[in-house]
């Protein structure tokens, strides 16, 4: 007989059969098989919050396989993810199977290597209890308060809508944002700009100007600019101090799960969602050529900066053989976790250090390779010695006035000849400054004069909201993708470009929660919510406690709202477009197709009409509009306005400019190459 390992994919399932072999028979649950009821609330509020869990239809079948293959097996193994979920997965099972609970028959690894299977395998002990009552604690109050306030959602404002804890709270962090954004009064400043020189006719470096001797000077108008740069019409720079010094700049930690969907948002623009989807492909295992199925990361739900010593010295050995022993640091870098995070896994890092990207690329997608890339390149640089660079700044006196110029030169590359953090905002570009001497007379080469304002705060992108979750703990790794997929699937908040900005719909139901259900959107309430499932899972809480504790004051705060609240209207977007039918102004509605215009003359006139996004430039095949459009997968597109008379269709984004050979509109292309291209047959021109 068999022994049984059962594990929620198939793709790990295929992966972990080929490292036990034919002993072991290998299955999958295919995730959860069973849940709370669909339609119904399914937890029993007034008898210590008991779930009634039901097989997920459609697994009818799967559990009686199942069954009937732990019935037949000389022993069963749970070996589902190793975190909250992947527990409550393996106790659902154990009930299903008949399995006692209390037997060492759970199975964990951090990565689907073989050496870390077999380990697995060798270690087998009981659920447990605590990871599964936090995750029956988070997941039973998810559902009261989804199914408490949706009903309340519907009758107050309009059918349809959904509330929930955590992304109640992601909402209002966008719909705060954009309050600032709009509440920013804009200052206007002044800055002196000099383009210096050491000799007359020598390289520039720029200078900015600073103030005087006794300290910084604010310029707020334009008048006070040109009195200054009155005063400084003819006037000799000299450099009256010259610093120089070295400074260390340490490489980025490994990634945790938040980090990296930062990160491949930035640097790839993949969403949270996209980053996922690969990272778990690499977790449970890729053919790979000459190798054979295997994982390629460690588990990718993970908010621990800490990496395993097997794993530093494979990495070392790599950095060691391929770059040289001056690329480690003199010390063994260990990187401090935060105090809030969980810390059960490691950081996410190649599961094999010496596996490198060019070595499976053909193997993988190509967002697999992408991925995969980012990780391997990231974990690596994270083991290197610091960059080290030459600094040098300059206090440079004209007249009464200082400018202050500032440079740097590499002197050791460091991490940074593999890897480069990306940021959310461009700083100042620093460039090296020529050989300045102390008592140096400069050359002006150029001053001007240059007005700003103040700018109000960026609006969140994807990669800076997860940052802003984290930060303020809401939710957790497994949950930050879910999250912003779900508010923005919802409209809540809505994309424009690379950014995130609340709807109509999302700001009306922020501060109707804001007012009548404060704690929901409370930032501090959701991180406090946040550690005591912490406390349950390390056995510090009692879940039931703690959601009798919540539950007191949300049922009695959403009477209260249910009473003495009146029906909240959405305010409608209105549009230049006006209804040929009755002339009024047409109004923006979504449906289930996504958004269009509407008359809002309705029930009286009926009158709806496609919104159509028109894009720069004209087809390069019939002279027509060009516009913006969807795929099925979501991705933006551009076509023939004159569709289906004309079929022309590209993903790159139409431009401004036209073709010098054949005049017809230029197209930018795809990839960190950029440039320009005609699509017109038979052209052939690039820029």
């Amino acid at each position: 007989m068999a022994k049984l390992v059962i594990m929620e994919s198939p793709a790990k399932a295929k992966t972990v059969k080929k490292y036990l072999g034919n002993d072991y028979e290998v299955v999958a649950s295919m995730g959860h098989i069973r849940d709370l009821p669909k339609s119904l609330l399914g937890v029993d509020v007034e008898h210590g919050f008991r779930p009634r869990y039901m097989d997920i239809p459609g697994k009818t079948a799967l559990i009686r396989q199942l069954k009937a293959a732990a019935a037949s097996s000389e022993a069963v193994y749970l070996a589902t993810d190793p975190d909250r979920e992947g527990e409550a997965i393996a106790w659902h099972l154990a009930l299903a199977l008949g399995l006692p609970v209390g037997e060492t028959n759970r199975i964990t690894f951090n990565e689907v290597t073989r050496s870390s299977v077999i380990a697995g395998m060798q270690s087998p002990r009981a659920l447990d209890m605590n990871l599964v009552n936090a995750q029956q604690a988070r997941r039973i109050l998810d559902r009261i308060v989804g199914y408490k306030l949706s009903p309340f959602l519907w009758k107050k404002v309009r059918k349809g809508l959904s509330a929930g804890r955590v992304q109640s709270a992601t909402v209002s962090l966008v719909v705060d944002r954009e309050e600032e954004i709009r509440s920013f009064v804009s200052e206007e400043y002044w800055t002196l700009d000099a383009q210096l020189s050491v000799t007359e006719k020598g390289r520039t470096f720029p200078a900015k100007f600073h103030g005087t001797a006794a300290g910084k000077l604010k310029i707020a108008n334009q008048a006070q600019a040109d009195g200054i740069l009155a005063e400084l019409e003819g006037a000799t720079y000299k450099a009256e101090s010259v610093k120089t010094g070295t400074r260390k700049v340490a490489p980025a930690p490994p990634f945790t799960t938040s980090t990296m969907q930062q990160e491949a948002n930035r640097k790839l623009n993949f969403s949270s969602r996209r980053t996922m989807k690969a990272a778990q492909e690499l977790y449970e295992g890729v053919e790979i050529e000459n190798i054979g199925a295997t994982g390629l990361i460690t588990y990718m739900r993970t908010d621990s900066l800490r990496i395993s010593e097997e794993a530093r010295q494979a990495g070392n050995a790599y950095i060691r053989e391929n770059f040289g022993g001056e690329y480690l640091p003199p010390k063994a870098r260990v990187y401090k976790t935060k105090g809030n995070a969980q810390d059960a896994h490691e950081a996410i890092r190649p599961s094999i250090p010496s596996l490198t990207p060019a070595q499976v690329k053909s193997s993988l997608t190509g967002d697999q390779y992408k991925l995969y890339k980012l990780i391997w390149e990231r974990f690596m640089a994270s083991l290197m010695a610091d960059q080290i660079q030459n600094t040098c700044q300059v206090d440079i006196s004209a007249g009464k006035y200082v400018f202050k110029a500032s440079g740097y030169t590499v002197k050791f590359d460091g991490h940074t000849i593999l890897y480069v953090e990306g940021k959310d905002e461009k700083g100042d570009d620093n460039k090296p400054l020529p050989v300045i001497k102390q008592g140096d007379v400069l050359f002006c080469r150029e001053l001007a004069g240059n007005q700003h304002f103040t700018q109000p705060p960026a609006r969140y992108t994807e990669a800076t909201l997860i940052k802003a979750m984290e930060e303020n703990g809401i939710g957790r790794p497994s949950t930050y993708a879910p999250t912003v997929s779900t508010v923005l699937g919802r409209e809540y908040v809505e994309r424009d470009g690379k950014s995130i900005k609340p709807t109509n719909l999302g700001e009306v139901i922020t501060q109707l929660m804001k007012e009548q259900f404060p704690n929901i959107v409370d930032l501090e309430f959701t991180a406090h919510m946040e550690q005591q499932l912490d406390g349950v899972e390390h056995g510090k809480a009692d879940w039931v406690q703690v959601l009798d504790a919540f539950y007191g004051d949300f049922a009695a705060t959403l009477r209260q709202a249910e009473e003495n609240m009146d029906k909240v209207k959405v305010p409608e977007v209105e549009t230049e477009e006006v209804c040929e039918l009755c002339g009024r102004h047409m109004v923006v509605k979504s449906g289930r197709y996504g958004k269009f215009l509407a008359c809002p003359g309705y029930p009286e006139c009926k009158n709806t009409r496609r919104i159509v996004e028109t894009a720069e430039g004209n087809c390069p095949r019939c002279g027509s509009e060009l516009v913006a459009k969807k795929s099925k997968g979501g991705r933006k597109f551009f076509g023939c306005g004159n569709y289906p008379k004309c079929d022309f269709a590209t993903w790159n984004e139409p431009s401004k400019e036209t073709c010098p050979k054949c005049g017809k509109t230029l197209f930018r292309k795809k990839g960190k190459s950029g440039g320009l291209q005609c699509l017109t047959e038979g052209c052939g021109y690039e820029k």
